[in-house]
């Protein structure tokens, strides 16, 4: 990475600081704001050496960094960041593109992200893959205009065509999906397939034989559909297994448990067995906001959670923390995974060309209320 030297530094700040105070006077008829320069007079030290304190260089002694510190506290002196990154070629900033700001999934992930970017003096900037798609835009191209200094890709987006341009390009690492596999672009994501199998296991663990599953959509989706049909194929239970399609939202999860709370008679489909005229006695939900959406169609066809209906969601949300919902979740670290998204980050900056890397980080199933062992017939 290239590294600048005090004496740009010193012209970009003290230019731009003097551009700055010619405009501030002419507004307000006010004098200039101080100036590196002014700084280095009431220091008595030259403008190379405050540059060189606002490096936070180690070859200044600590009696000239205290009277340049001290100068800067009289004068009220700030130094100018876009100068600064102008000449280091950085901006301090890490674009984050997220799937969907709705998804309080998203919330601990960034909360992990934030709070090691933070600890090295980086910034986030967020933006919305559904409002990218909304109003034609790629931020992904948008962060690599406004000079971030990497790129995390939060979630499962439905477009990553441009995505692989501005990686060549740009640090970039993508965390809570497994997908696309991009030279030199790490992935930091849950191991989905094992979280399924071990809420389907559960399930079954509580004597449930008749489980259904509320599916979601890309390779996430995927992996955990073949967890849940992992596990009851393990079981004996592949024929007893039924699995809807849902997109990943409330609305979805509510119409999905429609479709599997209600199904048609074994009369009204000729050749099917009696099993195929039962509710299931349990439902595994994609996530945890399809999950409340089951919830909801439960209640509304008069059936009780868990007494009647067992259901297990994904994510473990705020959501599934809320007490009238108490909802047994698959907790996949999501503030872990943001730790490490920012973690390889922060590597993939300091060496750009190196592997790409992928972690997955273990899922534990939380227990709370929702699920129990199946009615008698």
């Amino acid at each position: 990475m290239e590294r600048s030297n005090g004496r740009g530094d010193e012209r970009a700040d003290e230019q731009t600081d003097e551009r700055a105070g010619e405009r501030a006077a002419a507004r307000t008829g006010a004098g200039r704001p101080p100036t590196i320069r002014g700084v280095a007079e009431r220091a008595g030290v030259s403008k190379s050496l405050v540059s060189l304190v606002l490096q936070g260089s180690p070859r200044v002694s600590d009696t000239k960094r205290q009277a340049v510190l001290d100068a800067i506290e009289e004068l009220g002196y700030r130094p100018n960041a876009a100068a600064r990154s102008l000449v280091a070629r950085r901006t301090h900033t890490v674009g984050v593109l997220l799937n969907d700001m709705r998804n309080p999934w998203f919330v601990e992930v960034l909360d992990g992200l934030n709070s090691l970017l933070q600890a090295h003096g980086l910034r986030m900037l967020m933006a919305d893959g559904r409002l990218d798609r909304r109003a034609g835009q790629d931020f992904a191209r948008t962060f690599q205009e406004l000079r971030v200094d990497g790129l995390v890709v939060v979630g499962t987006l439905p477009d990553t065509d441009g995505l692989s341009e501005v990686a060549e390009r740009l640090p970039t690492v993508i965390a809570g999906n497994h997908e696309p596999r991009l030279p030199h672009t790490d992935l930091v994501t849950n191991d989905d397939e094992r979280g399924a199998r071990l809420a389907t296991e559960h399930l079954i663990g509580l004597g449930h034989r008749r489980i259904a599953h509320i599916a979601g959509q890309g390779l996430v989706g995927e992996l955990r559909r073949r967890g849940f049909e992992t596990a009851m194929r393990a079981h004996g239970l592949a024929g007893s297994a039924v699995v809807t399609s849902g997109d990943g939202t409330e609305e979805g999860g509510y119409r999905a448990a429609v479709r599997l709370l209600t199904p048609p008679s074994a009369a009204a489909r000729p050749g099917a067995g009696p099993a195929a005229a039962q509710r299931p006695t349990a439902v595994f939900a994609f996530n945890d906001i399809s999950g409340v959406g089951a919830l909801s169609a439960a209640q509304e066809l008069g059936l009780r959670i868990p007494a009647d209906l067992s259901l297990v969601g994904y994510d473990n949300t705020y959501l599934a923390r809320i007490r009238h919902l108490w909802l047994n979740s698959v907790n996949n670290a999501s503030h872990e995974v943001g730790r490490r998204a920012a973690r390889c980050l922060l590597d993939r900056m300091e060496r750009p060309d190196a592997p790409a890397g992928q972690q997955l980080v273990a899922p534990e199933l939380e227990i709370r209320g929702s699920t129990a062992a199946p009615p008698p017939d």
